[in-house]
């Protein structure tokens, strides 16, 4: 068996590919050296563990020796798994989208000896891929100028990119905002939700921004789209209808067939996100979605001494021992009629065994197209016998699939994500009332105290106690300082506002660039790259300084600090013009919101604070702070405002305050009506 450097590295998605032939190598300072003392090229292949067509390129090309011949004659090849080093991924995929004008994993560069990409591309077969880079080789020994001349003109392209747009200082106004938002609501799905495209990704960051959008417009047609989308994606195959928890993508318009991939993050984030939308709407639906989800995150992808981990698998091994995509979640007519019996006419209504939930060969994703209520009123049946039919059939159906070959974990634990899931926890509890939620929270949050920080405070991405344990990105402070906040509002310790605050700082000295007044993905003393990525844009998950202006706003109505200020409003002067894609700049219009709408800090004090908030922590208010305690002590905010008989509460905009109210339906309707 071959056995490449790779087998020394923690990473899951590294070690699947330690036994290849093509003499691997992880990504180390010393590798660019070796490529240029050796004038070989550099093949840098990124991927993730829960890839399929990372798989299917192993398979058809990396364990085959023929091409690991060619590879290894020709090129110092080095694997990257995305997750652990986002840094590298980001600027080679900015490589390729030049490139090619698209991007996705795996994504493949070739690169001169100092890491200069001139050549990209995602999935290759083999034939194709032995022909590219065969020739590319030749090319560079026949004319390396060339291809040098080349490199440069693609590393000026990156660096030019990563220059940050013009700024300004003027806010839009409200009709303006609400005009782009209508157009944009209009290239949305009405009957599914989603963008009217597929494959159609579940975009969290664009559901929340609408959420507090609808809040402060009272825009119906926000609302509809919201109730779509929330309810279709969890309609749909999207969501493992057994045991919960989403996959990365629906590959149909229907949220019906997804890349069977769960990832940590997505997850994490719709914990938020229906959450939300469950105190939103009350709608009972989306507090199942919570619990399930919750559940899936419990039973599959949580470490026993803490932490959760990274994905599972696309692929899993079927019947006859191949890895095949979905095949522990897929299910032939023939198998769902042999484990339900005559249960089973119910379930095939139920679930769409027919035309609507076909997928291919034989099998069926499950997907339902009607609520509950519909579909028992439409039967004849009371809902809570339905709901016992339910789950009736989960068990029985669960009990088989357990017997299957399950997805392959990646075991990873990263700050960044295990920081959305704090707080999707914290938010869920706050939301719904369940106490083991906060627990998990606070639980999560100690795990990666005791085990991603040094003894100093730094942030690390991945364990400190592992060997070669990755430095901590923006995004890894950025998230975990926005889910101490979360913490914060949830149980009212000052230690998570402290702790937020002391990240935020670190971010300063570590992060800042004070003359684009932006964080650097990459701290100050890690290994340059080729370029230090400013990160902007939001995709599924927000863009480190999206998330980092929201801290900052935030952090400066708990401690008004005229830095946090001026940090804040440097930052919001970065959200481009209203005509390009809202899309990309979802978190980022969330402060547009907290700037044209009235935004309030919500003081409680008093010796029964912690009862007396519960009224209003439970509530929607997307345009507010919470502050509560029992005492004067802690805060500014407290100062004055404490009263020897009663609870009172606080209803402020910048530190002034209205008339203290004691009663908190009062105080509730007040911020309602603002």
């Amino acid at each position: 068996m071959h056995t490449n450097e790779l087998i020394h590295e923690s990473s899951p998605y590294l070690l699947q590919h330690a036994h290849n032939p093509v003499n691997w190598v992880g990504w180390k300072e010393g590798q660019l050296s070796r490529a240029k003392t050796e004038e070989k090229l550099i093949l840098i292949s990124i991927g993730y563990a829960a890839c399929h067509w990372c798989h299917v390129m192993e398979k058809e090309c990396f364990e085959d020796e023929q091409v690991a011949e060619v590879m290894n004659a020709h090129f110092i090849n080095i694997k990257v798994d995305r997750e652990e080093r986002p840094d590298v991924d980001q600027i080679y995929m900015d490589a390729l989208q030049l490139m090619t004008g698209s991007g996705g994993w795996p994504l493949n560069v070739i690169a001169l000896p100092d890491g200069r990409p001139f050549w990209g591309a995602t999935y290759v077969p083999k034939d194709r891929w032995l022909h590219t880079i065969s020739q590319l080789a030749q090319l560079y020994k026949d004319d390396p100028a060339k291809v040098i001349q080349y490199a440069e003109d693609l590393t000026q392209g990156l660096l030019s990119i990563n220059q940050p747009a013009a700024q300004k200082s003027n806010l839009p106004q409200k009709n303006s905002i609400e005009e782009a938002i209508e157009n944009w609501i209009q290239r949305m799905d009405p009957e599914f939700g989603g963008y009217n495209r597929a494959p159609k990704f579940m975009m969290p960051v664009n559901l929340e921004f609408l959420m507090n959008y609808y809040w402060v417009s009272g825009k119906e047609e926000a609302l509809d789209y919201l109730n779509t989308t929330l309810t279709r994606m969890a309609y749909g195959g999207l969501q493992d209808q057994l045991a919960g928890g989403f996959a990365r993508y629906s590959v149909d318009m229907r949220w019906h067939v997804p890349h069977f991939e769960k990832m940590l993050y997505d997850n994490a984030q719709l914990l938020s996100v229906y959450s939300k939308g469950y105190a939103l709407t009350k709608n009972s639906y989306y507090k199942q979605v919570v619990e399930n989800t919750i559940s899936f995150l419990q039973k599959d992808l949580k470490h026993p001494d803490g932490g959760y981990y990274a994905s599972l698998d696309a692929d899993s091994l079927d019947t006859q021992g191949a890895l095949v995509e979905g095949a522990y979640y897929a299910w032939s007519k023939e198998e769902l009629e042999e484990i339900l019996g005559d249960k089973f006419s119910f379930f095939a209504e139920y679930y769409n065994v027919n035309d609507y939930g076909f997928w291919e060969e034989g099998k069926y994703v499950l997907i339902r197209n009607s609520s509950d209520a519909e579909f028992a009123k439409k039967w004849k049946l009371n809902e809570e016998e339905l709901r016992e039919m339910v789950q009736n059939w989960k068990v029985a159906l669960l009990s088989i699939r357990r017997e299957r070959s399950a997805p392959r974990l990646d075991s990873k634990i990263l700050t960044s994500w295990n920081a959305l899931v704090i707080k999707g926890l914290a938010q869920a509890y706050r939301y719904l009332g369940q106490p083991k939620w906060l627990d998990m929270a606070l639980d999560t949050a100690a795990y990666l105290e005791a085990n991603h920080r040094s003894k100093g405070g730094r942030v690390y991405r991945t364990p400190v106690n592992i060997e070669g344990a990755i430095h901590g990105f923006a995004d890894d402070y950025a998230l975990l300082a926005e889910a101490y906040l979360a913490l914060y509002e949830a149980n009212f310790d000052l230690r998570w506002l402290e702790r937020s605050k002391g990240i935020f700082e670190q971010l300063i000295t570590q992060f800042y660039d004070s003359e684009s007044g932006l964080f650097y993905y990459t701290s100050s003393d890690d290994a340059k790259l080729i370029r230090r990525t400013l990160e902007r844009e939001d995709n599924v998950i927000p863009s480190s300084n999206s998330v980092l202006a929201q801290v900052a706003f935030k952090l400066n109505r708990y401690f008004p600090l005229s830095i946090y200020e001026e940090i804040y409003a440097k930052m919001r002067n970065h959200i481009p013009e209203l005509g390009r894609s809202i899309g990309a700049y979802a978190n980022w219009m969330q402060l547009y919101l907290w700037e044209l709408y009235p935004f309030h800090e919500v003081v409680v004090v008093g010796r029964d604070y912690k009862q007396k908030s519960e009224l209003i922590q439970s509530s929607y208010l997307p345009q507010s702070i919470l502050a509560a305690s029992e005492s004067e002590e802690g805060l500014d905010l407290f100062k004055g405002r404490a009263h020897n008989e009663n609870t009172r509460f606080y209803i402020c905009e910048h530190g002034t305050c209205q008339l203290p109210l004691e009663d908190p339906l009062e105080a509730l309707q007040k911020l309602s009506d603002a």
